[in-house]
């Protein structure tokens, strides 16, 4: 459907936007959470590999992946207890590492786009209140702390994509969405968008097929790819 035809039959006109997956695209989240969860697991006398991230966490969600691996290695452990503490444990983590996230060069990319009119939705599981100075001198109607309190291990599923452009008053084909991993950029697929990737170090090993655009930065370079991509 074009952009002509969704304003048609919504009757009003529809704005284009991008939402941005902050977790793991602009902070370093994938290193973050192995960090973090290394050190939840290491009080269950775990010692958390690379290896044992990507065969049984990466990309499912944690109570799934934690009793898998606790299934695996043949621990007794609680897996629901796990992660939760996972869970908290990482949004404070990610809390705690927002502010230095938000450079010069990731601000430039923001503003080259609300230039253009184009809405940007940051999507985090980090506490939204703790983490509004970073953001101070955006306009909150164009750039929104979006809160998603996502289960799982390294990305979000499609229909946390699709609750982020939706509830935000954007529709599917006029969004993108900017991803830090491969699972990531599967997801926003499924939900219908147009996707850039940010691939960190981490999980350069994943795969990003499907991806309208790659790249290991964020700047106002970057901008430009994405108001191509949105024909603005």
């Amino acid at each position: 459907m074009s952009e002509e035809e969704i304003s048609e039959k919504s009757g009003r006109s529809i704005m284009r936007g991008v939402v941005i997956e902050f977790d793991f695209a602009v902070v370093d989240g994938s290193q973050l959470l192995f960090e973090t969860a290394r050190k939840v697991l290491e009080a269950k006398d775990i010692d958390l590999t690379l290896k044992l991230e990507a065969l049984h966490l990466a990309g499912g969600n944690y109570h799934g992946g934690l009793a898998e691996l606790f299934g695996v290695l043949g621990k007794k452990c609680d897996a629901a207890a796990t992660a939760r503490d996972l869970s908290d444990a990482f949004a404070k983590a990610l809390t705690a590492n927002a502010a230095e996230a938000v450079t010069p060069s990731f601000k430039a990319f923001v503003k080259a786009l609300t230039a253009k009119d184009i809405k940007v939705v940051i999507a985090t599981r980090a506490d939204i209140e703790a983490i509004k100075p970073a953001f101070a001198e955006f306009d909150p109607e164009s750039v929104v702390l979006y809160s998603e309190p996502s289960m799982t291990y390294g990305n979000c599923k499609w229909d946390a994509w699709r609750r982020a452009y939706s509830q935000n008053g954007l529709v599917d084909v006029l969004t993108v969405a900017v991803t830090g991993s491969g699972a990531g950029v599967k997801a926003a697929l499924v939900a219908g968008m147009g996707v850039v990737a940010v691939i960190h170090d981490h999980v350069a090993y994943q795969d990003f097929g499907g991806a309208d655009f790659a790249t290991d930065s964020i700047n106002a370079k970057l901008a430009d790819e994405v108001l191509r991509m949105l024909h603005a």
